[in-house]
């Protein structure tokens, strides 16, 4: 596995040169996919144009449609993506299991919970569907983190306290949606798929501010500390790594980015699960791989929201609807793949 080190006067750092390169092939493929999608639609741009609008050029037509219409849904599309590539590094390294994800465990049910107490009981509105989200992710987060114990929020079971809770909170979830009236019931199913329609700023501006403060936590303090983790509880402890209160703040990072990606779009599924492990192959090293994995979901997020926009013309798809098949289809893959290898 090659290395590079810097040195910086009495600073030294190390990097993985392909780790960095995928990393900047992914954000590139995301932007670019960025652009296609904000020069899409029935008032047509060419890349250049977008580009040129952008940067303050461009009629006043086009910078109402770029900059008011269409950036504020790319923006929350590269956001949710990225925030969601993020949780699931996080998770799938804590649980050192690839089906470590926000799906899996539960916090997208609980985040859904949440939004559905909103809508069906209380008749609120966006603001505060937004919040109730972020309220049902936190909840069901300290209820999985009580019932694994402290010692126990690693592995097989928080993976397995996680997929319990998520089949009672989908219960439950199913219950508040047969008491909803039929306007209340159609916006809360429109929510739950999934949905980049018709954001703004004000619905990724929490999560926008979230990444810019937990990515530099995350990636530059905690991310050698995680890849000691990943080695073990004693290993980690050998080498200095404060074992318990690690792994509960990157837990809760990774809750926070969950509860708040779900706020701006909705449940999206898979896109934690996908973009860790597609990162992992391509970087071809071991470790948490966090940079590469939230540049990969912020490609994959765009990348389905064009799918969504394009797949049937004159309609348009809720993301989640193609993010969840072609996430259920990898899911199917992986399990096969586990089996095989006899770790299932």
């Amino acid at each position: 596995m090659r290395q590079a080190v810097i040195r910086a006067g009495g600073v030294s750092g190390r990097f993985r040169p392909r780790a960095l390169l995928v990393a900047a092939g992914c954000a590139l493929a995301a932007c670019a996919v960025a652009v296609v999608l904000i020069g899409s639609g029935d008032f047509q741009m060419s890349p250049a144009q977008v580009v040129q609008t952008l940067l303050g050029g461009g009629d006043p037509a086009q910078d109402f449609i770029v900059n008011k219409l269409r950036l504020p849904r790319v923006g929350t599309a590269l956001a949710v993506g990225a925030g969601l590539g993020l949780a699931g590094a996080l998770f799938q390294s804590l649980t050192r299991n690839p089906l470590g994800s926000p799906d899996i465990l539960g916090f997208s049910q609980g985040s859904a919970a949440g939004a559905l107490v909103t809508i069906v009981l209380l008749g609120g509105g966006t603001v505060a569907v937004g919040l109730g989200s972020v309220a049902g992710a936190l909840l069901t987060g300290l209820v999985i983190y009580a019932l694994a114990g402290r010692h126990g929020a690693h592995g097989q079971r928080l993976v397995l306290f996680g997929i319990g809770v998520a089949a009672i909170v989908t219960g439950v979830n199913g219950y508040l949606l047969t008491q909803a009236r039929i306007i209340e019931a159609a916006r809360a199913m429109v929510w739950l798929t999934g949905s980049l329609d018709g954001r703004d700023w004000g619905d990724s501006a929490p999560l926008l501010v979230a990444l810019a403060v937990l990515v530099p936590l995350v990636v530059v303090v905690f991310g050698r500390p995680l890849r000691m983790l990943e080695m073990g509880d004693e290993s980690a402890r050998a080498l200095g790594v404060p074992v318990t209160a690690s792994r509960t703040l990157m837990l809760g990072a990774a809750v926070l980015l969950t509860a708040l990606t779900a706020a701006a779009a909705g449940p999206v599924s898979f896109i934690a699960l996908t973009a860790p492990q597609l990162a992992r192959r391509l970087t071809r090293t071991t470790g948490p791989n966090l940079t590469a994995s939230l540049c990969m979901g912020a490609a994959l997020m765009v990348a389905a929201d064009w799918v969504a926009q394009h797949v049937f013309p004159g309609r348009q798809l809720p993301v989640g609807v193609v993010t969840g098949l072609l996430g259920g289809g990898y899911l199917v893959w992986l399990l096969v793949r586990e089996r095989k290898s006899g770790r299932i």
